[in-house]
């Protein structure tokens, strides 16, 4: 099996959106601890979370960085329109462009991700 987990919640959309990004962190961190092939992918306004979780007194940081290898990247497109393309560059990412819709900068391929063998996960 290989998951790959989209995270679309909005940091700014308080616990219900911290507890869909802790779940989703953490069903990767168990992906992971069982050897099983995981990426972690940023869309919609999930692309504002790499800026949030790079502060150190976050609740779950620690959680992000036991699995921040398994980033794949973010999305471009959502990244432009969600403002949060520069955080994303200052964290290091790579900003995905694989589906070229129509009036964006590119997002991830979903139809490539599930060809790909992945289940697809999202939080």
């Amino acid at each position: 099996m290989k998951a790959a987990i989209i995270i679309l919640s909005d940091p700014k959309a308080g616990e219900e959106a911290l507890g869909r990004m802790f779940n989703g962190l953490a069903a990767a961190y168990d992906f992971k601890q069982k050897d099983t092939e995981v990426g972690i992918y940023f869309q919609g306004t999930g692309t504002r979370w790499p800026g949030v979780l790079a502060d150190t007194a976050h609740p779950i940081h620690a959680l992000y960085k036991a699995v921040e290898d398994r980033v794949v990247g973010v999305s471009c497109g959502c990244a432009d329109v969600f403002g949060a393309r520069e955080e994303v560059e200052k964290a290091g990412f790579d900003l995905i462009t694989d589906n070229s819709v129509p009036g964006t900068s590119g997002l991830p391929s979903i139809a490539q991700i599930a060809a790909d063998g992945y289940t697809v996960f999202t939080f």
